[in-house]
């Protein structure tokens, strides 16, 4: 069984994906004053996940373009929807055997880059990366209901029964 703040990620993930549910290409494309499209917005996700658990924590790089199109700060720009959505499966599906492997140990490491630790540990960055996932999908919902979408997704969906709280259990978990 995952780790409680790997199952904690994988819902958030859930979520985020069901607010992407009927966007299409265009509204993909969309921007509101600064605020950055949802396309841009899923790269950027792609970025912090190929950045903490592909990069740091396996020393894999399988997007380079990521760092430069997605990573904080960068440009905004407009990719398409479809190839973003690609990319982000393909960093999660990448990430989620290590995601799988983690312990209580294992999230009080910290994360490296080129050897020297980045001030951050495993445990650290995925609450870091889950709550960022939270902002994004709020800027979603806005983008969405600025484009008069109907019936949007309603936050939070089942946490209950599909990510309820439960202790560590063990001492390896």
């Amino acid at each position: 069984m995952p780790h409680p703040l790997v199952d904690q990620l994988r819902f958030t993930r859930s979520e985020w994906l069901h607010g992407l549910e009927g966007v299409t290409e265009e509204d993909g494309a969309y921007h509101a004053g600064r605020m950055n499209s949802i396309s841009w917005m899923v790269g950027h996700l792609a970025w912090q996940e190929h950045r903490y658990w592909l990069n740091y924590a396996q020393g894999k790089m399988i997007y380079p373009q990521l760092n430069t199109l997605y990573a904080y700060r960068a440009p905004m720009s407009t990719p398409s929807l479809n190839e973003m959505r690609d990319i982000w499966g393909a960093v999660t599906k990448a990430a989620d055997p290590w995601l799988d492997a983690l312990t209580t140990e294992s999230l009080l490491v910290d994360l490296l880059r080129d050897g020297e630790s980045v001030g951050q540990t495993v445990g650290s960055a995925m609450r870091r990366m889950t709550y960022h996932y939270w902002i994004h999908i709020g800027e979603i919902q806005a983008i969405r209901q600025m484009l008069d979408h109907p019936n949007l997704y309603e936050y939070v969906g089942d946490l209950e029964g599909e990510a309820p709280y439960r202790p560590e259990s063990g001492s390896s978990r």
